[in-house]
This record gives C-alpha cells, sequence and structure tokens, in this order.
C-alpha cells in the first residue's frame, strides 16, 4: 500500500484510512456507541420531563394512563423482544457467512419492526377519535384532571412518537442491509454494517422497555 502498488489482499470494504478491516470496524463501533449516548441523552430529557410531570400530577397521570391500551402495549412489546432476537440471529448469521439465514432474519426482523409500526397506528387513531390528541379539540371524561391529561399525552405523543421515529429508521437501514445481503456484501470477514445496525435496532428495543411501563402501567400498580 505505502509504495502505490496494490495489495493483493485487500478487501474491496476497506477504506484508505484504515490499515485493516479490525481497525475499520473497531472505529465504527466506537462511532455507533458515541451516537447511541447521545441517543441516550436526547431520550433522557424526555424522561426527565415525564418524571418531573408524573411527580406533580400523579392522579392525573394515572387518570390518563387509563386511556392507553395495555393488551397492545404489551403485544408490541413481544413483537419488539421478538425483532431484538431475529436481530441477533441475522448478525450471527452474517458472522458465520451464511447469507440465505441473513437475508430471512433480517426480513423477519422487517416484518416484526412493520407489525409494531402499525399497532401504534392503531392506538393513534384511537387518540384522535376520543379527542385525546393534545389541542384545542382535546376533552376528557373528567374535568379535575382535564389539564394534567393533556400534559399526560403530550408526553406520550413527543416519547411514543420520537421512538416511532427512530422504528422507521431502522426498518429502512434494515432494508437496506437486506439488498446488501442479498447481493453478497457481508460475509465472516466483513459485517460490520449488519453489527451497527443490530446495535442501534437493540437501543430502539430497549427505549420500548422502558416506555411501556412508564406510560401504560401507571395507574395499574
Amino acid at each position: 500500500m505505502a509504495n502505490g502498488h496494490a495489495d493483493p489482499g485487500h478487501h474491496p470494504a476497506l477504506q484508505h484510512h484504515f490499515d485493516s478491516l479490525e481497525q475499520q470496524q473497531d472505529a465504527s463501533t466506537l462511532g455507533m456507541w458515541v451516537f447511541l449516548a447521545t441517543e441516550v441523552m436526547f431520550f433522557g430529557g424526555l424522561f426527565m420531563a415525564y418524571t418531573l410531570y408524573r411527580f406533580w400530577y400523579p392522579d392525573g397521570w394515572a387518570a390518563a394512563s387509563h386511556h392507553l391500551n395495555i393488551t397492545l402495549g404489551a403485544f408490541n412489546t413481544a413483537v419488539l423482544l421478538g425483532s431484538s432476537l431475529t436481530m441477533a440471529l441475522a448478525v450471527r448469521a452474517a458472522q458465520l457467512g451464511k447469507r440465505n439465514a441473513q437475508v430471512l432474519f433480517l426480513l423477519l426482523t422487517i416484518l416484526l419492526g412493520l407489525a409494531f409500526l402499525g399497532v401504534k397506528v392503531v392506538e393513534y387513531a384511537d387518540k384522535f377519535e376520543h379527542h385525546l390528541v393534545p389541542g384545542p379539540n382535546f376533552a376528557f371524561e373528567d374535568p379535575r384532571y382535564a389539564r394534567a391529561a393533556q400534559i399526560f399525552f403530550s408526553v406520550y405523543f413527543a416519547m411514543t412518537g420520537m421512538h416511532a421515529v427512530h422504528m422507521v429508521i431502522g426498518v429502512g437501514l434494515l432494508a437496506w442491509l437486506t439488498i446488501n445481503a442479498l447481493r453478497s456484501r457481508y460475509t465472516a470477514e466483513w459485517n460490520t454494517p449488519v453489527e451497527l445496525v443490530g446495535l442501534y435496532w437493540h437501543f430502539v428495543d430497549i427505549i420500548w422497555i422502558f416506555l411501556f411501563p412508564l406510560l401504560y402501567l401507571v395507574g395499574h400498580h
């Protein structure tokens, strides 16, 4: 490389500023962890807002939480846990160089992600139908908790909405991985993109693991 001649062992995925695929993977993984750290700080602000308002309006918070569908929330939790499993299996298949298994598990992860988003659409539609979307048309049956309930649903839509945006991005990344996997881009020697998207997907799943009990189970403990 240094004398200008091509290295017969040079991998096409290796960028010119790295000495080896291992070094490139370490740098890429570090970059992803730094990105996820910024995501933790972003969601941390939302969790802090949730904590403060729940402390200030405990009764109203519980009353509003009763309007969330625990069954759908629990179903989505199971769906995301399943998607974490299929994502881990996709990463393992990539590490072993098993192209067909990798494609299969990536597609299953996409289907589970779309199922999650479909359930959120159903839940959001229900909130619009019952005028539980913050704004001029917001209506809550108990006037004592109307103000607190509107704050609750503001936080609910902010947290679940941002989570859904991350899910949409994740599905898009998985689709990109699937196309590349079909083209045999990922092998046992190089599969860094699959591992990095796997980290991102697991992070999004973990966020939901916190959102489900904090939002859906407030008035049911």
